[in-house]
């Protein structure tokens, strides 16, 4: 086996720039000709997509509450053949998870066997950081760290002092980046908005101080491992000859893991279809995908493009198939209210209720859920700031969703005919889709 580049980037809390760092690593190796597979920890839908604008390859979630060990083990393993370097970028603080450490970055490290390149914001301190970085060296003695790089470097001055704790701490210190208010400024490009001529620019920029501020040859050196064997992580995804129909967007219909799409090419024929351009549902199609977005945000368009709503109404109501998360299920209720305004726009009708999403006063709904469906376990996560309509008559939900801790959510699910839809973004990578929609045993 040949030996890549492959590693962690984590940190010790959000906002020390991990993130800044794991793309602009990976545009670095990009432009060095490599081709570059990127990873995620956790359920973000946001990263990946800018993973994806830095080095030109979709990235892949891995998520421990979500999937096994094991799946996660195949997963990094089968996307990581035929690449050049593996780049895993870290969620939250190295050590947090979603019980104490477990599903943490750490974990996702420990797991894989990969080395953690640490990222500390250096801002307003020097050899205090000392005693942070050596209590994440040791906290878990079996984590490889293959370095530690500095953010928010005031000066050479200041790096110097910085370079002097790693040489007493006896940890590679691998370079920095510079406190600079442009990438302050764009920071909104590198998170929220998808912006690509100004999210292109600021990664070349970012690039640009990385090949200046950091010894890539001793990362590479201290990162280098062989790449693992081939695994299939989708063995209960078998051929079925399914023609399966994915809304597709970049706004309302835009959040879908890489896997979920090749998991669905392996079961069938996977086409794509657009709400918003008012396309119809693609004739003959045995299972609907409506993924996560921000239906909310582009109602007026949605609700004017009467051929979809149409065409996917009808397929429901004669018991098509469909799988329907968060923005998706929003997109099948009746329509969103907007208490300020105050306005009401119609949507699909399918579900018997209304949305409401109040700009003013948001009401954030986040966390992983779980139940049990016909059998099996599905597990997956929450987070929205639209809630439904007070005193609406839902549906019954089909099962009890619990949060990571195995507490009632309150989040229902609801199945009207051969439908499932819930506000939850379930991950499929250990469930046979084929068997979901069977009568219910309940």
């Amino acid at each position: 086996m040949d030996k890549i580049p492959q590693f962690v980037i984590a940190a010790p809390a959000s906002g020390s720039g991990k993130t800044m760092v794991a793309r602009g690593l990976m545009r670095v190796l990009a432009r060095k000709g490599l081709h570059v597979q990127p990873f995620k920890c956790g359920p973000d839908y946001i990263d990946t997509k800018f993973h994806a604008l830095a080095c030109g390859t979709p990235s892949v979630n891995l998520d421990l509450f979500m999937a096994s060990e094991a799946h996660v083990k195949a997963l990094y393993a089968h996307y990581a053949q035929a690449k050049e370097a593996c780049v895993v970028e870290g969620m939250m603080g190295l050590f947090d998870g979603y019980d104490r450490d477990k599903g943490s970055a750490a974990a996702i490290a420990e797991l894989l066997d990969l080395p953690v390149v640490l990222v500390v914001d250096a801002k307003s301190a020097a050899y205090s950081t000392a005693a942070l970085i050596s209590g994440f060296l040791h906290f878990r003695p079996t984590l490889r760290f293959a370095g530690v790089l500095f953010n928010r470097v005031g000066s050479a001055r200041h790096f110097g002092m910085l370079q002097e704790v790693c040489t007493d701490l006896k940890v590679p210190c691998l370079g920095y980046l510079p406190r600079d208010k442009r990438l302050e400024q764009s920071s909104r490009y590198l998170g929220l908005d998808f912006s690509q001529t100004e999210a292109e620019e600021t990664l070349d920029y970012l690039a640009d101080l990385l090949e200046q501020h950091v010894a890539l040859d001793r990362l590479f050196a201290e990162t280098m491992k062989e790449r693992p064997a081939d695994q299939d992580p989708f063995p209960l995804a078998r051929p079925c000859g399914w023609r399966i129909a994915v809304a597709h967007d970049a706004e309302s219909f835009t959040f879908i893991y890489t896997q979920h799409l090749d998991l669905l090419r392996r079961m069938g024929e996977v086409r794509f279809f657009d709400p918003e351009q008012d396309e119809p549902l693609p004739a003959d199609t045995d299972l609907l995908y409506l993924p996560g977005g921000y239906p909310e945000q582009r109602a007026e368009r949605l609700s004017a493009a009467q051929r979809s709503i149409s065409s996917i109404r009808t397929y429901l109501e004669a018991g098509g198939k469909a799988l329907a998360e968060c923005g998706g299920m929003i997109y099948l209720t009746e329509g969103i209210r907007r208490t300020e305004t105050p306005t009401f726009v119609p949507l699909a009708g399918v579900i018997p209720c209304a949305i409401t999403a109040e700009e003013s006063h948001k009401k954030l709904s986040l966390g992983y859920r779980q139940f049990i469906y016909n059998e099996q376990t599905l597990r997956g996560h929450e987070f929205h700031y639209t809630q439904f309509a007070e005193g609406a008559a839902l549906p019954a939900s089909i099962a009890e969703v619990r949060n990571a801790k195995g507490q009632p959510s309150g989040t229902p699910v609801f199945r009207l005919r051969n439908l499932i839809a819930s506000y939850a973004h379930l991950y499929w990578g250990e469930i046979d889709l084929c068997t979901l929609f069977k009568a219910s045993t309940r």
